[in-house]
């Protein structure tokens, strides 16, 4: 059997897999410090997951798109090395369960042969970058935004600049001002626009949501194409330099605009563009389509209501004549190996290829002909695909919970299950009807995007008699509005977990009863306001009266016992001197590697980089404010002003001259050089601390 290290075409790639081999060994032999190894596989999607001794993976797709070959490899990577299932996320990512640290190097060299990468996926980067799933057949939008997503997902993949943020930062691209990706709660989103024939974005930035949600500030109504990824970079560069280190719950960029202030954010974000190029053209590329040519034919019309239904709740038509989306509600976003392998060939038969994972956690099929419509239903009904309700009430979000997650306090997908059921069961007539919401979180950092449902749902817990029981607190009203705007739910109360079911059928039979007509759920939850629910559903969180059943949370058999880990969405780190010194000269390394490789901007960027980190380790020793680069680069010379009796220059005055220099290649070498004199100085400097 071959190597996987013999398969991989691409270099950088092969470096990459090679890398985190190299450091599973270590960290396995005891040469590698735990948080250490911890950042590093977080940035190649190996994460942490409740179960000992297995990872998460995840899945990096941009935009959620994907073909039936790449269906097919992920499905072949999950049944050789996680446990057969596909789990789809609210960021169109795909992740693994249960997978062996040991396997994750080959498991990436797998997926990378069908160009699927594991890179940045987790830790403190740029997450994956979402995107309408209609874009390019979406009829109201201005132009078809997929390229210019697709050009800044490439442009900051392995970006120096991205290696080591303070925290992670969230991209989203919607097709139109309906605005269905919810830019609203992204660090930066874009809208496209056309104005004066030209093409150009609206664009929002610093929004986010979690324990404590904000709302993205529009910055710009129009910003020209060329310029979206100089002034993207300008953005990252300062939150990269003036945000939050040390806080992990303060260090979201969100934070950093409440704390600056939009206006002065804006001033840094223009000085920052001075260094940048002005701008950045990106190609549009037409969209080219391969579709079969058996497209089957239904040997009988189907008429039946169940096929009415489906066309009402699942079928969308393009912008393209004579094509149509189709939608499938994948319920909780676990799709199985076997079923992704049916389903690819369902792909190749019926559409165009180009297809997408939702933020929804289902799947939506675009390019469909027309005339094959009765056929696809009739291939989706034998594989049980053609549950109707895409995107609707009972196609429910929900994270994984306490099924996997360290951080989870209830199970989230256990609850959805439940929901699915009675919703499906009692009110079929509200899911072809209205448009309303379910989504779940097992805990408050709203990874199942409850803060901004019609109905939310978060995992909580509750005592009685020093026992506790697992809640649920119901939120009510949020939802996304258009041109980047959109509003976060209100928490009206908290119930004992196992009543939730209650709760819900009692909201739906009251917008039912008493909406009025052509009122949509918010209209009518906003005429009632939050005390009305408060007051009707105040009964429900009695904890006078619970059972033993109350004490079993969804889909488990056992007593709920409270138990959370520690959390790695953002990769947490120890800033030890030795670490700090250890990433210099790592960073320095890779500046090395990028001059010889010719890419001077990410050699300098990287020895900027090692510079930040040495002169932290020293600053470490000195307890001083170290909580961002700006406050590193502004108090290290009040601490060891011998710098500019040994280099001739302020620790400041360099690094102002690191930022006005020209990355030529000779700049570049000189730059090294010098760096790394400092590192060896500053080496010095620490062991005499610690004697």
């Amino acid at each position: 059997m071959k190597s996987f290290r013999t398969e991989i075409e691409d270099p950088i790639v092969a470096k990459d897999i090679i890398d985190l081999e190299k450091k599973i060994h270590a960290f396995q032999n005891n040469t590698l410090d735990s948080e250490k190894f911890r950042s590093l596989r977080l940035a190649r999607g190996v994460y942490g997951q409740r179960q000992t001794g297995v990872q998460m993976i995840r899945i990096k797709l941009p935009m959620g798109r994907f073909t039936a070959k790449q269906l097919r490899r992920m499905a072949k990577v999950s049944d050789t090395y996680s446990n057969g299932n596909l789990h789809i996320t609210t960021r169109q990512d795909i992740q693994l369960h249960h997978v062996s640290l040991d396997h994750t190097p080959q498991l990436w060299a797998a997926l990378e042969k069908d160009k699927i990468t594991l890179r940045e996926a987790c830790g403190n980067t740029i997450r994956n970058v979402t995107a309408s799933i209609w874009s390019g057949i979406d009829p109201q939008e201005a132009f078809d935004p997929t390229p210019y997503a697709h050009a800044f997902f490439e442009y900051f993949l392995r970006n120096p600049l991205c290696q080591d943020l303070g925290r992670k930062i969230k991209v989203a691209f919607s097709s139109s001002a309906q605005d269905e990706t919810m830019t609203f709660i992204h660090d930066l989103g874009f809208i496209p626009v056309i104005e004066n024939n030209k093409k150009g974005f609206r664009v929002v930035l610093g929004g986010g949501i979690g324990a404590q949600p904000e709302a993205a500030h529009e910055v710009y109504s129009f910003l020209p194409t060329h310029q979206l990824l100089p002034f993207s970079e300008a953005v990252i560069r300062v939150f990269e330099n003036y945000g939050e280190r040390n806080r992990r719950n303060k260090a979201r960029m969100k934070f950093l605009v409440k704390e600056m202030g939009i206006d002065l954010f804006l001033e840094k974000v223009k000085i920052a563009q001075k260094g940048l190029p002005s701008s950045l053209p990106i190609l549009e590329k037409k969209r080219t389509l391969q579709f079969s040519n058996n497209l089957p034919t239904s040997l009988e019309v189907q008429t039946d209501e169940a096929y009415k239904n489906w066309m009402i709740t699942n079928t969308f038509p393009q912008k393209q004549e004579g094509f149509v989306a189709v939608g499938i509600a994948v319920p909780r976003g676990d799709l199985s190996s076997q079923d992704a392998r049916q389903l690819a060939t369902l792909i190749e038969t019926f559409t165009g290829d180009d297809n997408r994972f939702t933020i929804g956690q289902s799947i939506l099929l675009r390019d469909v002909k027309k005339e094959g419509l009765p056929a696809l239903y009739a291939a989706l009904k034998a594989l049980n695909f053609h549950r109707i309700g895409f995107h609707k009430l009972n196609d429910i979000v929900a994270c994984p919970g306490t099924d996997t997650c360290n951080l989870g306090i209830a199970s989230s997908m256990g609850l959805a299950k439940v929901l699915q059921e009675v919703i499906e069961t009692e009110y079929q007539a509200l899911i072809l009807q209205h448009h309303i919401n379910i989504k779940i979180s097992g805990c408050m950092n709203a990874c199942g995007q409850h803060t901004i449902a019609h109905i939310g749902f978060q995992g909580m817990t509750l005592k009685k008699d020093n026992l506790i029981a697992p809640a649920t607190q119901v939120l009510l009203g949020g939802g996304e509005m258009k041109d980047g705007k959109g509003r976060f739910a209100d928490k009206v109360l908290k119930v004992p977990a196992k009543r939730t079911p209650a709760v819900l059928r009692w909201l739906l039979d009251d917008f039912q009863n008493t909406r009025l007509e052509h009122e949509d759920f918010l209209r009518y939850y906003d005429r009632k306001t939050s005390a009305y629910f408060y007051q009707n559903l105040k009964h429900f969180s009695s904890v006078d009266d619970l059972q033993a059943d109350d004490y079993i949370d969804w889909g488990n058999s056992e007593k709920y016992e409270k138990a959370i880990g520690i959390g790695e969405c953002a990769g947490v780190t120890i800033d030890l001197i030795q670490t700090l010194l250890f990433d210099a000269k790592e960073s320095l390394e890779w500046s090395h590697s990028s001059h010889q490789h010719g890419a001077c901007k990410d050699a300098f960027y990287h020895a900027y980089n090692s510079l930040i980190r040495t002169a932290k380790a020293l600053l470490t020793t000195k307890a001083a404010k170290t909580n961002s680069h700006a406050s590193i680069v502004a108090h290290f010379d009040e601490y060891f002003p011998e710098f500019e009796e040994v280099f001739g220059n302020s620790f400041q005055r360099a690094i102002e001259k690191y930022k006005e220099a020209d990355p030529t290649s000779v700049n570049v070498l000189q730059f090294i050089h010098w760096t790394q004199t400092v590192l060896n100085w500053a080496e010095q400097a620490t062991t005499a601390h610690a004697q």
